[in-house]
């Protein structure tokens, strides 16, 4: 059961599970609430609220979870002779079987997709659920050739990470729409929600695509013996540090821009100084520190950091709308 746990990376799907629920909770829902409709059955004006049954939203975090972990396993079923030049030892082939492993990721995959396309019947849109057969495909396939292609494999995992809180809204919107349109004088705008959910999936899109350029660094030994075209190996690491380091800057201005433009309170600036500007340039730091491996290593840890921060940040959103210090 431990290496189980530990070949679809556990800790990642806990990540995963707090992103979906503090998006609902954190972003939407207070968002949400601050925008008002008329009903015309009553003549009362309420504030919007979560529509997408408990039930509904459960089965969408696990199916979500379902393909990560599904993704997790054929990694690693594919990556057997570069994890033992990269990380010194296996989990498939050793602990756990081949045959076993892949038995699994279609386990994993089948539920994912099926739970996927209930949830999509749910809030009347069917079709939705071709995203979970993409996401699958995707997975599978960047396991099988794109993480060997130039900077496919990298965009690859930024967009489907940025994916995670996207597909909050995405299920979220129909169910709102289709409980107050009927009963409503005019239906507001819900643009607000997009864009804020917009941004975390963009913030989530760039620190992924930094953090497996990190990752791929140093990896680099692994990935040139077996004809990875990752961009260390291809472009070089010199290179690569500078690319991260761009993407970083990017996303570092980007959200003082943000900031600036839409929100400026003393919170969210105190937030982005200390739990996303220190642990990103300690990130970059240790990216251009020398060539050991355990910079790094240390680099993508605090790369990690950032990016549970991003996500923890939905907290103070929330706090920010309860003060109304945004409306």
């Amino acid at each position: 059961m431990n290496y189980f746990l530990k070949l679809i990376r556990w800790q990642n799907l806990l990540i995963i599970i707090l992103t979906q629920v503090l998006v609902r909770y954190a972003v939407i829902r207070p968002l949400a609430g601050l925008t008002k409709v008329v009903l015309i059955s009553t003549g009362e004006s309420v504030p919007l609220s979560l529509q997408l049954p408990l039930f509904d939203f459960i089965l969408l975090v696990i199916a979500t979870v379902m393909l990560a972990a599904g993704g997790y396993v054929i990694n690693d079923y594919f990556d057997i002779r570069t994890d033992r030049i990269n990380r010194g030892d296996v989990i498939v082939g050793k602990n756990i079987s081949r045959r076993r492993a892949i038995l699994w990721h279609n386990l994993l995959n089948i539920a994912g997709v099926a739970a996927g396309f209930y949830i999509s019947y749910r809030v009347g849109y069917f079709w939705i659920g071709v995203i979970f057969m993409l996401a699958s495909g995707l997975l599978y396939f960047y396991s099988a050739t794109y993480k060997k292609q130039l900077l496919v494999g990298n965009l690859v995992v930024a967009l489907l990470t940025a994916m995670v809180p996207f597909l909050v809204l995405a299920y979220e919107l129909p169910a709102i729409w289709s409980h107050y349109i009927p009963d409503v004088k005019a239906m507001p705008s819900l643009r607000p929600l997009v864009w804020w959910v917009g941004g975390f999936s963009m913030f989530a899109f760039l620190t992924t695509l930094a953090l497996e350029i990190i990752k791929d660094i140093g990896d680099f030994e692994g990935d040139s013996a077996y004809g990875h075209n990752s961009l260390p190996v291809v472009a070089g690491v010199q290179a690569s540090r500078i690319t991260v380091s761009i993407l970083q800057a990017a996303t570092l201005l980007l959200i003082i821009a943000a900031w600036y433009l839409f929100l400026g309170d003393t919170y969210t600036l105190l937030y982005i100084i200390f739990a996303i500007s220190l642990p990103m340039m300690l990130s970059a730091y240790y990216l251009n520190a020398g060539a050991a491996l355990q910079n790094f290593r240390t680099s993508a840890f605090y790369m990690r950091a950032v990016m549970i921060s991003g996500v923890l940040y939905t907290l103070v959103l929330w706090v920010i709308v309860e003060r109304g210090l945004i409306g």
